[in-house]
């Protein structure tokens, strides 16, 4: 149905393209439908946040995303004000999952069984949204005689950063989330295709416009700051896709603001806090070639293959990585990439040496802005999602995922969806030529992972240890 209306505007509120007359004529009844269908919709969404007990709060990564799906830098007073929030919740609701554990067992059975309950006005509890405290998912078990799917992997309780990350209490390192989980089990199938993933890239008028600007300027003038402003104008808004996950979820969220704080560290906007990464925008050779384009900077997963058992009831997820990657872009006039030889003409060995730099040191970047943890917790959980559906491990086990997989058994909060950055100019002048900006996303395929399989005895040994401690009562245990 075409309800007449447009996007929310800039104050949040919907502009109806019906005139007062036309509220009087026949059309009305399928305005006032409209209007039904708007409430039922608003109604499910604050479902969906009270199920999340006071945890769904879309800021993720230090981002805000307004109501034109405009990207930019969380107010530090709206951070501390988000810490505080969640502290609160996380007190009131009481959360004990105990001391770290090298490996907890949680059932996703149980989690399954709550989320029914939630569907009775029961909100999820913080261990359940949080996975019993995990840090990853190291190992999945299938447990046939309880009819269950175990998650397995390193665990503490739950407390929350300065930045109102959720956070293990001990390491600091961001949790596992059940929404994320949630998403990446009704989204997997349809990742076939082309994966999950995010870009962020100026448009091709954009593009058009600063070669323009910068034909004509041949030097940075008097007051650099207004260069570099009429640089960022020309460019305009960049333009935000997502794939593969719905763009209102926290997953895509994640992605958007990984690949929104890669960029700012690269083109030197804010600082990696590691000596050994510096901006990309400061290996820059003055006279550089690499200084007449555009780089593109994306990063990508890569996991060693995945050990199974020869019955496939016992998985362990091995070593994971994230990888940056780059290319040197090239435009034609008209603001379009160029393709094929034209754009291997060039390459940019400094943007080739900081990619290998922030793949080096991912893991201390990840300490320092958790949002590149929680970058790889999405995909953890993604490659999880791949293995339980291309695996049939729910089948095999016996157990009904179905609560899980209904959104309208259980409805996720929606957020805003992403879709522009504001272009900031930070560019140098290096040499005759400048140095702009960069482009690039986030991609990986949890299939081609899923399927990257090598038998391992040993694995079936943890699982049998794993069941046999079962408790008999409670949904985790060490």
């Amino acid at each position: 149905m075409n309800c007449g209306m447009n996007a929310s505007s800039p104050d949040g509120s919907l502009r109806r393209r019906h005139s007062i007359s036309n509220l009087r004529s026949p059309a009305w009844s399928r305005v006032a439908a409209c209007a039904a269908a708007a409430v039922l919709a608003l109604a499910a969404t604050d479902a969906a946040h009270a199920q999340m007990g006071g945890f769904a709060i879309g800021a993720v990564g230090g981002i805000s995303i307004n109501a034109d799906g405009i990207v930019r830098n969380l107010d530090p007073q709206a951070v501390e004000s988000l810490a505080k929030e969640r502290r609160q919740a996380l007190a009131g609701a009481k959360a004990d999952l105990g001391a770290p554990a090298k490996l907890r067992k949680v059932s996703l059975a149980k989690i399954v069984a709550a989320a029914n309950a939630a569907t009775a006005g029961q909100p999820l509890p913080p261990d359940v949204l949080f996975l019993g405290g995990l840090e990853r998912i190291t190992h999945v078990f299938v447990d046939t005689e309880s009819h269950d799917i175990i998650l397995a992997g390193p665990a503490d309780a739950i407390a929350v950063d300065a930045a109102g990350t959720m956070v293990a209490a001990t390491s600091g390192r961001p949790l596992l989330q059940l929404e994320d989980l949630v998403v990446a089990l009704r989204a997997i199938d349809a990742a076939r295709a082309g994966g999950m993933k995010c870009s962020i890239d100026p448009t091709p008028e954009g593009i058009a416009r600063l070669q323009a600007y910068l034909r004509n300027q041949k030097t940075i003038g008097q007051n650099p700051d207004a260069t570099l402003l009429a640089m960022q104008n020309a460019v305009g808004p960049q333009q935000i896709t997502v794939g593969g996950v719905p763009g209102d979820s926290r997953f895509a969220r994640v992605l958007v603001a990984a690949d929104y704080r890669l960029k700012r560290v690269g083109m030197g906007l804010e600082t990696s806090g590691i000596p050994e990464l510096p901006s990309y925008l400061s290996m820059v050779p003055p006279g550089s070639p690499a200084a007449a384009s555009l780089p593109r900077f994306w990063l990508e997963a890569d996991y060693e293959p995945i050990s199974r058992d020869p019955d496939e009831l016992a998985w362990r997820i091995n070593g994971r990585r994230m990888k940056c990657l780059t290319e040197t872009e090239l435009f034609s006039a008209d603001g379009t990439r160029k393709v094929g030889n034209a754009a291997k003409a060039a390459t940019d060995s400094q943007a080739e040496k900081w990619c290998d730099l922030m793949t080096a040191h991912y893991d201390e970047l990840a300490a320092k802005q958790p949002v590149f943890a929680e970058l790889v917790n999405c995909v953890d959980l993604a490659v999880v999602a791949a293995l339980i559906h291309g695996r049939q491990l729910a089948g095999r086990a016996g157990l009904d995922l179905s609560p899980l997989l209904d959104a309208k058994t259980l409805p996720l909060p929606s957020y805003e969806v992403p879709t522009s950055v504001p272009t900031v100019a930070h560019g140098l002048k290096k040499g005759s030529r400048w140095v702009v900006s960069a482009s690039g996303g986030v991609i990986f395929q949890p299939w081609s992972f899923a399927a990257n399989t090598a038998d391992a005895t040993d694995v079936a040994e943890t699982r049998t240890a794993a069941i046999a401690a079962r408790p008999e009562n409670g949904w985790w245990w060490d």
